[in-house]
């Protein structure tokens, strides 16, 4: 068959969370990306169709969504590496309630961050002098290693934890905690750890790995997680929690 003529068989998720699949036929082209059918089909075939989308270019994370059976960014997802025998299924990301078609509620996830004292405190004002940390230090190669989440929520997708518990702070704060646990600026260190050393914090973790197996930055909130359990141990064990 001509390329002009390729076609790739999509079912999309359609409504909220009691919704059903709608089959779409969608052009083929070469170097396709799911977000690309998924517009086409927006565009061309069902305007009515819900999703969201910014950059395109793997910066904001918001075209998230489930790719036969995987939480991706579509933007970075090839049709040719994610189509099985020529077909794609496209639903909301799992764990989240879905607002409409391929829109899910964020507020949950981004609330949780704040539960998980996501928020940096200094004690500095913008009066005095910038502060000074050396690059090579291993609470700053710690907190380094995973300051470029973005928020996209395909950890938090991808986590059965989040699943079996919806309480469960999830990946995507845990690894923000950790970022500033070893950020020498911050001073709000023992409200952190004593924050997510609950029963829906890091100890909730089972260490199964699907966050760092998917996580579209490469980072590994798992080691993350571990890192807090470590140190909220320490703290109990000096009295602080």
């Amino acid at each position: 068959m001509p390329a002009s003529e390729a076609t790739v068989q999509v079912t999309v998720w359609r409504g909220s969370a009691n919704g059903a699949f709608q089959r779409f036929e969608v052009p083929r082209h070469s170097s396709q990306t799911v977000l690309d059918v998924v517009t086409h089909i927006q565009r061309v075939l069902d305007p009515t169709l819900a999703y969201r989308f910014s950059c395109r270019v793997g910066m904001c994370g918001s075209c998230a969504m489930t790719v036969n059976g995987v939480a991706r960014w579509t933007c970075r997802t090839h049709v040719d590496r994610a189509a099985r025998e020529g077909r794609l299924e496209i639903a909301p990301l799992r764990n989240l309630p879905v607002i409409r078609d391929l829109v899910t509620d964020m507020r949950d996830f981004f609330d949780k961050w704040a539960r998980a004292k996501g928020q940096f405190r200094g004690a500095s004002t913008r009066h005095e002098d910038f502060a000074r940390i050396r690059p090579d230090t291993a609470a700053r190669m710690q907190a380094e290693a995973g300051i470029e989440c973005i928020g996209c929520g395909v950890c938090y997708a991808s986590c059965d934890v989040v699943a079996r518990n919806p309480d469960y702070l999830g990946p995507a704060a845990l690894n923000r905690a950790w970022t500033l646990v070893n950020d020498a600026r911050d001073v709000a260190r023992g409200d952190r750890l004593r924050a997510v050393a609950g029963d829906a914090g890091c100890h909730a973790c089972h260490t199964q790995m699907g966050c760092t197996e998917r996580c579209p930055k490469n980072l590994a909130p798992t080691a993350s997680i571990a890192g807090l359990k470590r140190e909220t141990a320490r703290a109990a064990l000096r009295g602080e929690l």
